[in-house]
């Protein structure tokens, strides 16, 4: 493989390719079978985030010329670019444009209820001089926050609340509430840290074979991922990009969710690209037993809940691998697949709080004070991952057969990208493409629901079977609740 040089080589350290790859266990790779190019930083920020989700990226690429090779016999050369890579974090922020009434392509401007939510998921300083950073994202969630703690939802109030409180203390109270928060700890703090040591101890994805069974082959097809069937409950961005990955290497991915359920517009719209939407409330029991049918006809189920929401309801990986063996369940999560905090929901903005990269951030910046990074790294870096580990199950039930279980989370993947190094300049970053990077990589949309849209399209460059949107973007809940015929 060929790639840019960067400090954590420097240093010794395995690089997250290198990292990624052992997790494959595969053969060894073709000398020039990857190549990636460029370097951080497109961003404000020390994190060598470009160079870790091109890694990443190519990762996944390299699965799918594992399931090509199944499928033909051959492999195929794979390009990633690292500020290309690094962009896919900006998701609507300019990576996404709508066509006005002059026929102009504009940037689409985020939502009251986004600025609402960035303004007040931010560092706050504690009673103890500690940081917190509390989650305001939907609002039966902003709800709880407020309920513990007894304030409103400005700004102002929620500094003043919380000024009221220990770090600790308040972490606890917010997941006793079933709310999202996290204490903003330094790098080290988090390693000696009962859950950060666990999370130490394990792979950034986790493969575990569930149960023995027949080989299934692949499906006939023109892409590494044709005829396999991808059931996404999932959500805002992790597991939504977990899905588009898979949908933009062949497969028929089908989103399942409910009207009543909350959602971002925004990220809808840029994580639904290639895939189609039905409703189904597995609340109701006709519903349920439609997506059980459905289930046992996948291949893949990829799911984003709450740590053992889903079992409640009979969809758990344990339900679900009896109910369709040869399945592979990929979970999607904060907090990882055990430890003491196993069981607690976040986001992006909290595995950045609790695993250092909030410190890191701050301390970089000179702000005197924990700063969030420009970009919701970790979720887009745990989708890329779920699609990657995804994959690899399915090549191992090509070949050797069985159930898979894939867990990925947003605090290991923020535990990757610090695992390789901080560089030490940033402030000349450009935080965005120029037009032309932007237009090599743009993929036009007409007449979607959300009107005619340009959008940065899949950024891995694969010689025979480029990803790519092979749908255009649906409305939610446009599609019925069946498979495509193979």
């Amino acid at each position: 493989m060929s790639k840019v040089t960067n400090m954590s080589k420097k240093l010794g350290k395995t690089g997250a390719f290198e990292e990624l790859m052992a997790i494959r266990a595969g053969d060894k790779l073709p000398q020039d079978e990857v190549i990636i190019t460029g370097e951080d930083p497109l961003f404000e920020s020390p994190f060598r985030i470009g160079e870790t989700i091109a890694d990443a990226l190519a990762a996944r690429a390299v699965a799918a010329n594992d399931l090509w090779q199944l499928r033909t016999g051959r492999r195929q050369t794979i390009s990633v670019d690292v500020r290309a890579a690094a962009a896919t974090c900006l998701g609507g922020e300019d990576m996404t444009l709508r066509r006005d009434t002059e026929g102009q392509y504009q940037p689409i401007p985020a939502s009251e209820a986004m600025e609402h939510m960035v303004a007040l998921t931010q560092p706050w300083q504690t009673a103890d001089g500690r940081w917190f950073v509390p989650h305001f994202n939907l609002p039966h969630l902003e709800r709880r926050v407020l309920d513990v703690l007894k304030c409103e939802n400005t700004p102002e109030s929620v500094s003043e609340a919380i000024r009221r409180w220990n770090a600790d203390d308040l972490e606890e109270a917010i997941a006793a509430a079933g709310a999202c928060g996290g204490t903003v700890r330094t790098p080290e703090e988090w390693l000696v840290h009962p859950h950060g040591a666990y999370l130490a101890s394990r792979p950034v994805v986790e493969i575990t074979k569930l149960a023995d069974g027949d080989p299934e082959p692949l499906p006939p097809g023109s892409q590494p991922l044709s005829g396999v069937r991808v059931l996404d409950l999932t959500r805002i961005l992790a597991g939504p990009t977990a899905g588009i990955g898979m949908a933009e290497h062949g497969a028929d991915v089908l989103m399942v969710t409910a009207p009543h359920l909350p959602q971002v517009p925004a990220f809808v719209r840029d994580t639904s690209h290639g895939k189609r939407s039905c409703f189904l409330d597995f609340n109701h029991e006709n519903e349920a037993t439609r997506l059980k049918e459905l289930v046992r006809e996948a291949d893949v189920f990829i799911e984003g809940y709450r740590p053992d929401r889903l079992e409640a309801h009979g969809f758990g990986v344990d339900n679900l691998a009896k109910l369709r063996p040869g399945l592979v369940y990929v979970s999607v999560n904060c907090y990882g697949s055990g430890g003491p905090f196993a069981s607690r929901a976040g986001w992006d903005q909290v595995a950045q709080a609790v695993t250092g990269v909030c410190y890191t951030q701050g301390i970089a910046m000179k702000s005197g004070q924990p700063k969030l990074t420009p970009v919701y790294f970790c979720d887009f870096l745990t989708g890329f991952l779920g699609t990657f580990g995804g994959m690899i199950a399915l090549a191992r039930r090509a070949r050797e057969g069985g159930t898979y279980r894939v867990q990925v989370s947003l605090c290991q993947s923020a535990m990757l990208v610090q695992r390789q190094g901080l560089i030490e300049r940033f402030d000349y970053a450009p935080s965005k493409l120029s037009p032309e990077e932007f237009e090599s990589y743009a993929v036009c949309d007409n007449d979607t629901c959300y009107g005619d849209l340009k959008s940065l399209g899949p950024v891995i460059r694969m010689s025979e079977t480029p990803p790519r949107w092979s749908r255009t973007t649906p409305e939610l809940g446009s599609d019925k609740a069946e498979w495509l015929v193979r």
